[in-house]
């Protein structure tokens, strides 16, 4: 069974990220280091390979912002 949207979002939020909100079916969200990332579609719609790998980039990123 593949991952949800609402899965990511779930992964985005626990690495420390916020909703800021967005128009339609996306969602900005920001974390505290600057790091940005918009992601789209509905909740329950499929992740796409690109939003998975996306979505661990940015919270790698992030935890790296951290560090410094």
């Amino acid at each position: 069974m593949p991952r949800k949207i609402r899965d990511l979002i779930k992964d985005l939020e626990m690495a420390g990220f916020v909703n800021r909100g967005g128009k339609g079916s996306h969602r900005n969200f920001i974390h505290a280091s600057a790091v940005v990332l918009t992601i789209s579609g509905k909740l329950r719609d499929d992740v796409k390979p690109y939003q998975e790998k996306l979505v661990k980039q940015k919270i790698q990123e992030a935890q790296n912002e951290r560090k410094r």
